[in-house]
């Protein structure tokens, strides 16, 4: 196996932007035709690829059973080059290692890993560390940190990530902080291989600014071209081109990851044409208030039918 104090091999690096998916439902279940049927539109943008099994995704409302069946549906639907990354968290060293590789098998080519948080007094930054090396050891894929401290209660600090990268199986970090300190502390200590994905769309250009190699966005299930524009308007240099369209996109991503949250996407995805559906109980479907307010913001973004959005010439 190979140890946290091994020279690190320098491989892809995950770049670009990456979808945040959600999951469809019907009834009780998992609507996978739908789910798929989302893929293949997604194929059809400039996305690097897709996370499954996230915080978007309702990943702690599916059973296992459901996870690895999402997990094959998008290595299935998937286009040829479009990395999946897969959520693999649990409390256990033991479990997270298992389901890893469990989907891993699936098709997942990395699995993203948020630290253990139920007993977090005793979830110390060396008790931490260990967690991330002994389930990179065991990991067939490489393990990207996921840092999302406003719902785990439990920051991955900056000099912790820096230790974790010495471990040639931990390929990056999702970093949902919301802390653009955190990247610039990150990227002066790791190695050139390492990725820095942010986790917040009205950050996405300042973090590419500062040195982030992509991000995996909840806005990117909505409205992935826009997002996939700011990456590319960086890339070529066109960096008033790129501010315009971050300044607006916003109000419409603070409206699905802060103030309206998991049910705003996916009533986003249903006046854009995708399969969206209800969240997953306790959640609750968004109020008529709500759904008018992502209408408003879908409407000044230009994205639906009628409004000079390439949505009003997408098959359905």
């Amino acid at each position: 196996m190979r140890g946290p104090g091994e020279e690190s091999v320098i491989c892809d690096r995950f770049e670009g932007v990456f979808a945040a998916l959600t999951t469809p439902f019907a009834g009780e279940g998992i609507a996978l035709d739908g789910f798929k049927k989302n893929i293949l539109r997604y194929n059809t943008t400039g996305l690097a690829g897709y996370v499954v099994l996230g915080s978007t995704g309702e990943a702690v409302f599916l059973a296992d059973d459901e996870a690895e069946a999402l997990t094959a549906a998008v290595r299935e639907a998937a286009a040829p080059g479009k990395k999946i990354i897969a959520g693999a968290s649990r409390e256990a060293t033991r479990s997270t290692s298992a389901f890893v590789n469990q989907l891993a098998r699936l098709g997942a080519d990395a699995a993203l890993v948020k630290p253990p948080h139920y007993y977090k007094a005793a979830m110390t930054e060396d008790v931490l560390k260990r967690y991330f090396f002994d389930v990179a050891d065991s990991a067939a894929i490489p393990i990207i940190v996921y840092n999302i401290p406003q719902n785990t209660g439990l920051p991955v600090e900056p000099r912790v990530i820096v230790e974790l990268a010495r471990h040639p199986n931990i390929a990056g970090i999702k970093d949902s902080s919301g802390r653009l300190s955190n990247l610039v502390e990150v990227i002066k200590g790791v190695r050139p291989d390492f990725s820095f994905l942010l986790g917040s769309g009205g950050l996405f250009l300042a973090g590419l600014l500062l040195g982030a190699s992509g991000g995996i966005l909840a806005a990117a299930a909505a409205v992935p071209e826009i997002c996939v524009e700011i990456y590319s308007l960086f890339h070529r240099g066109r960096l008033v081109d790129a501010r315009k369209l971050q300044i607006d996109l916003v109000p419409f991503n603070k409206a699905l990851t802060e103030t309206l949250g998991i049910p705003a996407i996916k009533h986003a995805l249903d006046l854009l044409g995708y399969s969206g559906g209800p969240p997953r109980p306790p959640l609750r479907p968004l109020d008529e208030s709500g759904k008018a307010r992502v209408r408003e913001l879908l409407e000044a973004l230009g994205r639906l039918p009628g409004t000079g959005g390439p949505a009003a010439g997408w098959p359905a």
